[in-house]
């Protein structure tokens, strides 16, 4: 997963000091409604639990906030808003999984489709991608001066399927039940939490020179532009270099 962390931490960074911050706020708030129609209490809600912590990191307004859950449990009127998980191929074979949550089908479907198109890409049919992913539960910690075994000894006790050291922080994976429960520990040890939700995990990884990568992500960040595309998953092997081509931008 070489580099997925730091480019992950790159946009994180780019959209917390974004001109556009309503529409992150619009982006989380629908995020939160969709996550809320399985239970309004975050305790026993592992999805919205999650939407919130990202709605506090953004420092999304408190009031905002409370309407989205509001929304989403049917206690106040709100968009008509319905999740869609759309699957196609950026340039060079790379595989995608766009996550979707919109008002309008029809908007979003074609707003997909032309990015994808226009890059040389093209959108597939159900199940045409899903195959090469799995649903993981995704921890991000930084080492902070931590040994790998150091860090083994605690990922094991902690109960994760599996980690990776990736620079200076390690990428901890799950089973998606257990996400709460391994963060859970991994706090109680003092360990910061940089990153945690349920994530495609590509099961093998696509390599390409340093050009062809950088088109590719740019794709991908075209794709997370769009008002209606929530999150973007591929199977892109991202490495150090374009890292830092990409936060050189």
């Amino acid at each position: 997963m070489s580099g997925h962390s730091k480019w992950s931490t790159i946009k994180r960074k780019k959209s917390a000091v974004d001109a556009k911050r309503g529409k992150l706020f619009t982006k989380l708030a629908r995020e939160i409604q969709i996550a809320a129609r399985e239970g309004a209490d975050p305790e026993f809600n592992i999805k919205l639990r999650l939407a919130l912590e990202k709605a506090k990191a953004a420092n999304m307004p408190k009031d905002n906030i409370e309407r989205a859950i509001r929304r989403g449990a049917g206690l106040e009127k709100g968009e008509a808003l319905e999740e869609i998980v759309y699957e196609g191929y950026a340039p060079n074979g790379v595989a995608l999984m766009i996550f979707v949550v919109t008002d309008n089908r029809n908007r979003a479907v074609a707003d997909v489709r032309r990015v994808l198109t226009r890059s040389g890409g093209n959108l597939g049919e159900n199940g045409s991608v899903a195959w090469q992913f799995d649903e993981k539960g995704y921890i991000v910690v930084p080492l902070n001066g931590m040994s790998p075994d150091d860090m083994l000894e605690i990922v094991l006790e902690a109960g994760a399927d599996d980690f990776e050291i990736d620079g200076d922080v390690a990428e901890i994976y799950t089973e998606p039940k257990d996400l709460n429960e391994v963060k859970t520990f991994l706090e109680s040890k003092g360990l910061k939490i940089e990153q945690a939700e349920l994530a495609m995990i590509p099961k093998n990884y696509v390599s390409l020179p340093l050009k062809e990568t950088l088109q590719v992500m740019s794709v991908i960040e075209k794709l997370e532009e769009l008002d209606d595309v929530s999150k973007v998953y591929s199977n892109l092997e991202v490495t150090e270099e374009a890292v830092a081509a990409q936060g050189e931008d």
